[in-house]
């Protein structure tokens, strides 16, 4: 990958998929005409897409929205919700879902507690593509229970409650899939055309989905996790440990780095996001997307490396229910009688009381008190300025309050430091800054301010994007704007103001200055922005982004039927479960091996060879791989369809005695229950199936104990077949088609290969012993490449490995294991934990039953089973006999361990088999 770029590369910058150009009109995609906006519109007829948004934190809903209550609840909170009802109201999209955090909390609206919202429509501006609204389903935003029950908790405290969520949504996801095969989809499931994930933790969530439903997957950052991390250390008030524990910031920089892993499209706002802001990321880099990019277009090797598609596309707005004001603060509007004769909205009222003359030209900023909106330099810079003082008055709205003793100690701090600041100047009478105003009063803000001939100001240190300069510039109002970010996008669009240092008071003054004074470039600016605005509609943005979807390449579940010819003719007694409606093939590919006149310990020896020659995706000597074509449910269905809970061995255990002894614990526990067949086992490992069989027959282990295993940690999947001595286990092969995505294969394996080459024990006395870690070849599989490891001290932590892949666009999950003396590599959205959801969608295993046993301490994806809906087990005293493992990662294993979760409970130390059954009646699964 090392080549220089041909020319056709070149040509293909990442640049090429911004939204702007170098001139105002030149590269933005928009229809230009009613016939191109009819073709287009027929183009999408008979499409009916499902799609899937998700947005976590802040509080969320279709109207009165109380954005500035708090941090998390801003602009991405307005965007998601009319990104939702604009995609609804376009052709081809039959209904879309926004996902987001059920609160049923005292101190928030009770709104925020109901389980769904249908957004009803707004006005349309008469477009040709709102004419098929009335096939559309509609959007709604579907609450979805995660967390504590009856708190409101900000963001960074979601971290350890994100598996819950994503159990959750995929059972909401599962049974509208089925609703929407019944109305429009012939019966069949209609899946998610995307999955789109909005900030980290959506991010993060929308990936385990997208990963577990096998669909494509968009997001959008809003704000970077890496972005922020350097803007506040350059700020040095706190250090990188206080920044970590205050935001959880390492956290959300490995999800947004998963988020790159696993998107197949990254919606940016503006050109700046991606080339200041993402190429921050190990997993992008601008050439190397370059290079990659070209080279599928010539259908050419990547050696296994993947980036995803970097696509700008502005956030969208609706303009036909603004009225620009084209009068002044003396009622001479160039507007109708009725207008002028309405009344003036109240919170005229509220913000001119502040001011000795009302009448002067208003300065307008938008933001919350946080320090990263930089209102203060603002106030400085109108404090220290005259000329300005004199010409203009200075407006800030900062969401809302009652009192300042009970605001965040972060806006408290701010909005105090303002506040003296106004005292320090002398500005009473000149600035306004009202404790209330209600969202649907924002529009007459804006032309509150136009009508003054005022400006518009966001002085940020960085903006993103800046979607409310957009609706200042619809309501008439020239801008000034930080210079880093989004803004500069939007200024070449509208060419409707200045832009400013925002760490320059002067600079700010200046630009203030010279807007207000100079009424010819006011009155240009205003008719600049305007004449543009159209531009940045929520239909150019739909259609834009629609088509970034329908470049994707389609995936769905590997096992679904494909012709109705396959359907199902004979009764099934099975339980009811969402996956009923999936038309499930027969398990198609038994192993039967023929080993007559064999005896025992040989049939031992041939089983274990057969098994591994299938997951490596050979033919063993002596054994036969054949389809099974049983119509028998046994054959059918798994023996997980018909327990009443299932239980999970995912115990990382020093040793095979440990792990021995610990699930004959467990089996003792639940005996009487296991006999009556009501509970069923799943062995989760990171051995591979023939060494599980191994470790099953030397410690008096019956294989029929145990219904399914996830092997590899993860990168396999085999149940127990009903014939258990000559045909122990039954591969789902369509798990691997399920996981496979963005698997490099040998282009992985042979850098891997080379990495563990380079890992020398340089004071090793013996050659053969100096390289640290080598390739396990009897063990590496088609979707699991293995190697041992002599010194775990000497081996690199898992996060550099993970870093080095990503560098190199190699996109897998690195997991060392077995108290660090193996590494697995697999897929990158394979894991145990994942493949329990898998179970889930494929058989209908209901997840709020499942319990899963594991040590104190464990593998490196050990995080991924203390999450979730099911209910989890710590063994106390059990697991990897140090905590080496846990350094890996990049954040504390503390920032997602859900300590207060009814769902997880532990052992006392020394625990017997009754302690385990004790610990089950707590957590309600047995009887006490």
């Amino acid at each position: 990958m090392s080549e220089d770029l041909s020319e056709g590369e070149k040509g293909d910058m990442v640049s090429d998929v911004s939204a702007h150009g170098d001139s105002q009109k030149g590269r933005l995609p928009r229809i230009s005409s009613t016939d191109a906006m009819e073709a287009w519109a027929n183009q999408q007829k008979g499409k009916k897409s499902y799609l899937v948004l998700i947005s976590l934190h802040g509080l969320i809903r279709g109207e009165n929205m109380e954005l500035g209550r708090d941090s998390d609840t801003g602009g991405q909170v307005k965007y998601v919700v009319e990104l939702a009802r604009a995609l609804a109201s376009m052709p081809g999209v039959y209904r879309v879902d926004l996902l987001t955090r059920q609160v049923a909390s005292p101190e928030v609206d009770y709104g925020y507690g109901e389980p769904n919202e249908m957004l009803s429509p707004h006005n349309s501006d008469g477009d040709v593509l709102t004419e098929e609204i009335g096939e559309s389903s509609g959007a709604y935003i579907i609450r979805i229970p995660f967390g504590p029950k009856d708190k409101y908790i900000p963001k960074e405290s979601l971290w350890p409650h994100i598996p819950e969520f994503v159990d959750g949504a995929l059972s909401h996801i599962i049974q509208m899939s089925k609703v929407l095969g019944e109305q429009v989809g012939g019966g069949r499931p209609v899946w998610p055309a995307a999955i789109h994930g909005h900030y980290a933790d959506a991010g993060d969530s929308a990936a385990l989905l997208s990963g577990a439903l096998n669909v494509p997957m968009l997001f959008t950052g809003h704000s970077l996790g890496r972005d922020k991390l350097e803007q506040l250390l350059r700020q040095g008030r706190l250090s990188k440990d206080e920044i970590n524990d205050t935001y959880k910031i390492m956290r959300r920089i490995e999800a947004e780095e998963l988020t790159l892993d696993a998107s197949e499209v990254v919606i940016t706002s503006t050109r700046q996001e991606i080339e200041e802001q993402w190429r921050l990321y190990n997993g992008f880099d601008p050439v190397l997307e370059r290079k990659l990019r070209a080279r599928i277009r010539r259908n050419v090797s990547c050696y296994g490396r993947f980036m995803p598609r970097m696509v700008v596309i502005p956030p969208g707005m609706e303009f036909n229910h603004i009225i620009p004001h084209d009068g002044d603060m003396d009622g001479e509007s160039e507007g109708t009688e009725d207008r002028q004769a309405s009344p003036d909205p109240p919170i005229w009222a509220e913000i001119m009381r502040f001011f000795t003359n009302p009448r002067k030209p208003m300065i307008l900023a938008l933001a919350r008190p946080d320090p990263k909106k930089n209102l203060t330099t603002l106030v400085k810079a109108f404090g220290e300025c005259r000329p300005l003082r004199e010409l203009a008055n200075l407006t800030l709205i900062m969401g809302n309050r009652d009192n300042i003793d009970e605001m965040s100690s972060t806006s408290a701090s701010m909005l105090l430091s303002i506040i003296k600041m106004i005292d320090k100047y002398d500005l009473y009478g000149q600035v306004a800054y009202p404790k209330h105003h209600k969202q649907s009063e924002v529009p007459d803000i804006y032309s509150l301010a136009a009508r003054t001939k005022g400006v518009f100001i966001n002085p940020a240190f960085i903006e993103p994007f800046g979607l409310t300069l957009i609706e200042a510039a619809a309501h008439g109002l020239p801008m000034v704007a930080t210079k880093n970010g989004g803004p500069v996008d939007i200024h070449r669009v509208l060419d409707n103001g200045l832009l400013v240092d925002p760490h320059d008071p002067q600079s700010v003054a200046d630009a203030l200055l010279k807007l207000v004074a100079d009424k010819q470039l006011w009155a240009k600016c205003r008719s600049n922005g305007l004449r543009n605005i159209h531009l940045f509609s929520w239909t150019e943005h739909c259609k834009t982004y629609l088509s970034r979807i329908a470049s994707c390449k389609p995936r769905y579940p590997g096992w679904l039927k494909n012709d109705d010819d396959d359907a199902d003719d004979d009764d099934n007694s099975e339980p009811e479960s969402p996956s009923d409606s999936l038309n499930m093939q027969d398990i198609s590919l038994n192993l039967k091996f023929s080993m007559d006149g064999v005896d025992s310990e040989d049939r031992k020896s041939k089983i274990e060879n057969a098994v591994m020659a299938h997951s490596k995706g050979n033919t063993a000597k002596g054994a036969q791989r054949t389809i099974s074509v049983e119509k028998s449910d046994q054959a059918k269905f798994p023996a997980i369809r018909r327990r009443k809970h299932i239980f999970v061995v995912a115990i990382d255990a020093d040793n095979a005695e440990q792990l021995s002894e610990n699930v004959k614990k467990v089996f003792d526990a639940v005996d009487k229950e296991k006999n009556e067949g009501s509970i069923g086992f799943i062995l989760a490992t990171s051995l591979q199936m023939a060494e599980v069989h191994s470790f099953l027959v030397s410690k008096g282990l019956n294989p029929s104990d145990f219904d399914a295993f996830i092997c590899n940690s993860g990168a396999d999947l085999y149940y127990t077949s009903s014939h258990s001595e000559e045909n122990p286990f039954v591969s789902d092969l369509y798990y691997h088609s399920h996981i496979e995505y963005r698997w490099g294969g040998e282009g992985l394996r042979k850098t891997l290969v080379r990495w563990a080459s380079s890992i020398i024990d340089k004071k090793a006395e013996n050659k053969n012993e100096a390289h640290v870690i080598t390739e396990d070849e009897e063990v590496t599989t088609d979707y699991c490449y293995a190697f041992n490891v002599r010194n775990p001290a000497l081996v690199p932590p898992a996060k550099e490995v993970r870093k080095m892949m990503r560098i190199q666009a190699l996109r897998c999950h690195v997991i060392y294991c077995q108290n660090g003396r193996k590494i697995n590599v697999i897929p990158v959205l394979a894991s145990r934990s994942q493949a329990l959801r898998y179970l889930y969608l494929r058989w209908g295993m209901d997840l709020s039953k499942v319990v899963v046993f594991v040590g104190e301490s464990g593998d490196t994806d050990y995080e991924g089973f203390l999450g979730g809906i099911h209910k989890s087990v710590i063994l106390k005293g059990v697991g990897n006999s140090s905590n080496h493992l846990h350094a890996n990662r990049t954040y504390p294993l503390s920032d997602v361990l859900p300590t207060e979760s009814p769902n997880v409970i532990q052992t006392p130390q020394q625990f017997s088999s009754g302690d385990i059954r004790g610990s089950l009646g707590k957590l309600g699964v047995l009887k006490e």
